[in-house]
This record gives structure tokens, sequence and C-alpha cells, in this order.
């Protein structure tokens, strides 16, 4: 029997056999929207009409799934397409979520405002704390414990082994969101998870060009649920992004491997100096996650966040003054970026108990020369 292929492998790998007619390495765009039929009802490979599969899009879903080490990939627009569409699967009016009290604005707008007006209720905890947790879940009436780790932007830990325990003492569904980490770094449903959900758009594209999100599932009844969803609703990823998708995860591994060991020199580099007051990082072992870190994942990724000692002008003043990290949204490309949350992926929770801190600014640390990247922030930063 054949050894089970390694990581690095399978994200070249899986679900990419060459183009049979051609013998072209890597496997075509099928940019059609409509697939003739052999006779009425009888399909050439299982298409009909791309909203209900294309193969390029195949070639992706094969491949999430293997990258997770779950049964099912599905392959959707953007990553909050790919969340809408689990919340539906699981949820109906009525019904509860807890999560966690520092996950990324659009998912806390998408589940508070989208949902809650439908009926869902939420219920927004420290997930660091298992008996927090514990006393939030609502037997029989919360559905979903929703788990983002390392959390957006304040680098939380939270215990996916130990968390999956508690939500299914309940009967509860355990989502994680693994898009700060990859696959390359942490598998989730290896630890319990129910459910991954990625934006592709970040780490998993890794070049800043493409939209996309995913679900990775292991239950078959729940992926069945998924996957008519999205034929019924369409919130499907086009075929060219599919495309950049698979190319991207091609060099995720050794991306990754870049992405951690800047993110650690600059997180070393800036702890201690007297115009920041926290250095959010779990490479960090003063980092109340760091241990946890290190046992559940590979590495400790590339993202960071600072707090200003000098409050909401020092941290914008230094957005606005870096020129290698440049002032954008989203995180998780080759390029470095720098992100004010509280004005940018965090202005809707404004407010609410995941209000962030108007003195953090949030870094997604790419692969450029770590020197280079360690001279942009110091010229930044207020005179020591």
């Amino acid at each position: 029997m054949a050894r089970t292929q390694n990581f690095d492998t399978i994200a070249i790998h899986a679900g990419q056999d060459f183009d049979p007619t051609t013998g072209a390495v890597i496997p075509p765009i099928y940019q059609t929207s409509t697939y003739v039929q052999e006779s009425i009802g009888n399909l050439r490979g299982g298409y009909e009409y791309s909203r209900g599969g294309n193969p390029t899009r195949t070639v992706l879903e094969t491949l999430l799934a293997a990258l997770e080490g779950g049964k099912h990939g599905l392959s959707f627009a953007s990553g909050l397409a790919a969340e809408d569409t689990i919340l539906r699967a699981l949820l109906a009016p009525g019904d509860h979520i807890v999560l966690g009290n520092d996950v990324y604005g659009g998912t806390h707008r998408l589940i508070n405002k989208v949902h809650g007006a439908w009926g869902v209720r939420n219920t927004t905890v420290e997930m660091s704390d298992l008996t927090a947790v514990e006393r939030a879940i609502i037997p029989g009436e919360t559905k979903i414990l929703w788990v983002e780790t390392p959390s957006n932007p304040l680098m939380k830990i939270s215990d996916i082994a130990a968390l999956a325990e508690l939500g299914h003492r309940f009967g509860v569904t355990v989502i994680v969101d693994n898009t700060f980490a990859s696959p390359a770094l942490q598998h989730a449903l290896a630890f319990g998870a129910d459910v991954v959900v990625h934006s592709t758009t970040k780490y998993l594209g890794g070049h800043s060009d493409v939209l996309g999100g995913a679900l990775v599932i292991n239950d078959d009844a729940l992926a069945e649920k998924a996957q008519f969803l999205q034929f019924a609703a369409g919130p499907v990823s086009a075929p060219l992004d599919a495309w950049l998708t698979v190319r991207g995860i091609k060099t995720l591994s050794v991306r990754m491997d870049r992405h951690c060991s800047n993110a650690q020199a600059i997180a070393e580099h800036l702890q201690g100096h007297p115009a920041i007051d926290t250095v959010y990082y779990p490479g960090l072992p003063d980092h109340p996650g760091h241990d946890l870190a290190k046992k559940q994942m590979r590495g400790f990724g590339g993202m960071l966040s600072l707090a200003f000692a000098g409050g909401a002008p020092a941290a914008r003043a230094f957005a606005e003054s870096t020129h290698l990290f440049q002032l954008a949204e989203s995180l998780g490309g080759v390029e470095s970026l720098v992100n004010y949350p509280s004005e940018m992926t965090h202005a809707s929770v404004r407010g609410t108990e995941l209000e962030v801190p108007d003195n953090i600014i949030r870094l997604s640390v790419g692969i450029e020369d770590v020197a280079d990247l360690i001279d942009d922030v110091e010229q930044a930063l207020p005179a020591r």
C-alpha cells in the first residue's frame, strides 16, 4: 500500500491530473457556462451547467478537501459567501450561535445583522474561557460554535480540541475559520472540528489577485445540504478564480514558511519598543496562547497586531507612514499590508463587544526581505 502523501506534495498534485487530451501539466480553465449532453439527462462527466459544477472548480474543491484532510470541499465566490452557505445549512429562525469576541468584522456583521434579521440570535464570548463558552451555550437552541483561531485582529488562540469536545457534548456543530493559519499550519478537522471555513482570497490564493471562499466538511448529510445551497443560491467561484486559487495553493507551504519567519522577526524586533504597549503575536513566549499555538499549529503565522502607547494618533500616523507595508484591506498576500481595524476591517463592530481599540494596527507580513520590512517599520515609528 502506498504511503500517504505529505502536505507539500498534496498541495501541488491533489485533484490535478494532467490533461488527458493534450498532456498539459496544468489542468485547463473551463471557461464555459454549459455542457453538451450525450442525450437528455445523460451528462458528460456529470456536468450540466456551471452553477452546478465546473471541471476547474472540481479541481479546486478536490484540492481543498485534501489540504484540510476532509471529505468534501466546496468553493465559493468569497469567504462570506462560504460562511453564509454553512449558516443557512445549519440554522433556522430562533436558533442561536456562540462566537468569539474577536472575529473578523464581516463575520459578525453577517451573523448579527443579516441572519439576525432572520431571527437567529448570537452570543459573543471569550473563546479561551471554556467555562464562559459552556455558560453561553443554550441546550437545544445553540446550533453553532464559531471559532476563529488565531483571531482577527488580536491574535487570540482557541483550543480547538477542547471546544470541539464541549460543543459536541451539547450537540453543537463546531466551525473553525482557518483563514489566518491556513491548512499549511493548522488542521482543525484533526482536532475535532466539524467544518472548516476559509477566505481563499487570503493565504490560499496568496497573491491578492483573486476573491474566493471555501468550506471543508466531513459529514455527508451536512455537505449535501451545503452543496444544494451552493447550487440553488449560486454563490460559486468562477472558473478563472478557481484556477488562480489552485495556482496559489501550489506555493502555499513555502510562502507560509517565509510569512512565519518574517512575522516572528518583526514581532521580536518590536517587543519592548517604547512606542508600543503590546505586540500581539502567538510566536512570542509571553503571548497567552503561545503554548497552545505550539501544540496545534506548525508555525505561528504571518499576522501580528500592535497596540500603540500614543493611542489612536500614533497608530494612525504609523499606518499612514509605511511604504513597503501598504495601507489596504485584506491580508495573506506575498506583499506586506498595514491595516487600521477600527476604521477598516472592523468598522462594522463599533459599539459591540467586538469593538477594536483605536490604538491597534494590524500587519499582514509578506515575503519580502525581512531587513527591508524592519527598516520600513522603524522609519514609521515615533522616535525613541
